[in-house]
């Protein structure tokens, strides 16, 4: 049996590849990987990304489904394309090929760890991830442009999972992107405002490259 491509269990070196993680994959993990996608593509003026791969799934994935009318109206708002996505259902092929998995809770990162394939050092719930982020050295990162952004982004990793018993949550809630299915636009505007604020500086230490606006 061969490893699937992507991750470091394959010795693959030339993609990065991110997953983002909710539940039902039809609200938060859209907007976070639609997103996530956007301002890479901002920043680096590449629609290859740099190398990075930006997916998501959901632990109670609605496989097949299109994403939150709701949730395209938020991407709308950013900017960002909804376009083809199709909701899926977190399997372990996904974990296996994921460099770094984003959740949007703290359940779901504790779902991801306990699926194993030495998930615990790369999963982290998004705001989570941020705050490590914010701690690390821009200047300790290999330059983007000299080694490349998949090279930043796996030494990024390393420093964040490294932070992570130094730098806890000041409050469990802290840690958590609440779940809008059902709610109104409004409540959808709102969560679609804290995914973007995380994924600021996460996407700016990724590649080097500070938000362009």
């Amino acid at each position: 049996m061969t490893a699937p491509e992507g991750r470091g269990i394959a010795g693959q070196t030339d993609t990065f590849r991110i997953l983002h993680v909710s539940t039902g994959n039809v609200c938060r993990s859209p907007i976070t990987e639609r997103l996530t996608r956007h301002a890479l593509v901002d920043r680096l003026g590449d629609p290859l990304q740099g190398g990075l791969i930006v997916e998501s799934a959901g632990t109670w994935g609605h496989e097949g489904a299109p994403m939150e009318a709701n949730a395209e109206v938020v991407l709308a708002d950013f900017g960002a394309d909804a376009t083809g996505f199709v909701g899926r259902e977190l399997l372990d092929e996904h974990v296996i090929r994921a460099d770094l998995v984003l959740t949007a809770t703290r359940d779901h990162r504790a779902q991801v760890v306990s699926m194993g394939h030495s998930a615990g050092l790369r999963t982290f719930t998004l705001k989570e991830f941020t705050r490590l982020v914010r701690a690390i050295d821009p200047a300790t990162l290999p330059d983007a442009k000299d080694e490349g952004v998949v090279e930043r982004a796996r030494a990024l990793v390393r420093a964040a999972a490294a932070l992570r018993g130094w730098l806890l949550a000041p409050t469990a809630e802290a840690d958590e992107v609440y779940d809008p299915y059902g709610a109104p636009i409004t409540f959808f505007r709102s969560i679609g405002d804290e995914i973007n604020q995380a994924l600021e500086p996460v996407v700016t230490a990724l590649t080097g490259v500070s938000t362009p606006h």
